[in-house]
């Protein structure tokens, strides 16, 4: 099996944004950090995305400065840099060429959001035929307002509202929807200790 890390949007877009002080995962950088020296080691491909709304003046706007990975995160040399405009990291960018050149047949995937760009991608990339591994320790999301919570809702407000679905409900039921189905879900210790197996560390 020759695999790819997956490292969805963990970019400066999302640390400003009021809704970043109830990240569910603060120390993403460390985790994702974990897996892609992980992945080093065994020589696997690691894909930084990047997810980009040009044109619209929020912090996903290339324009902002904010499409970029959050300081602590290094790309090296030959590691795909990626910026979709769609959910999946696959539909507006060519990581399938990418997967298919490299002969690619399992992804191992971790970002910011769980249960949007993470398991959108994590979808897409079973149906398209790949195994997938889900490392929901090294995603982040935050709470949920109602449908029905006006749009301009604060963060203090949402989280006093009865109706706000909580990070850990989200990240739950992206586990339920994705085990068995779509992907196995797996700790960072697990991924890691394939590595450490694999490479004799």
């Amino acid at each position: 099996m020759t695999t790819a890390l997956l490292v969805i949007d963990v970019q400066e877009s999302f640390r400003q944004r009021p809704l970043w002080q109830v990240i569910s995962n603060p120390d993403i950088v460390d985790d994702v950090n974990r897996l892609v020296d992980a992945a080093r080691r065994r020589d696997e491909l690691v894909v930084w995305v990047l997810h980009a709304e040009p044109g619209t003046g929020t912090v996903f706007d290339p324009a902002s400065g904010h499409v970029r990975l959050i300081d602590g995160l290094e790309p090296r040399d030959g590691e795909p840099i990626l910026t979709k405009t769609s959910y999946n990291a696959f539909t507006t960018t060519n990581l399938q060429q990418i997967l298919v050149s490299r002969g690619v047949d399992h992804v191992v995937i971790c970002g910011i959001r769980t249960e949007q760009c993470c398991e959108t991608t994590a979808r897409l990339a079973c149906d398209l035929g790949y195994t997938v591994t889900f490392v929901t320790e090294a995603t982040a999301t935050n709470p949920i307002a109602h449908r029905d919570a006006p749009p301009d809702i604060s963060v203090e407000e949402m989280m006093a509202d009865p109706r706000t679905l909580p990070a850990e409900a989200i990240i739950a039921r992206t586990e339920f929807a994705l085990a068995g189905r779509f992907a196995t879900i797996a700790t960072i210790d697990e991924v890691v200790g394939r590595a450490e197996v694999l490479t004799g560390s």
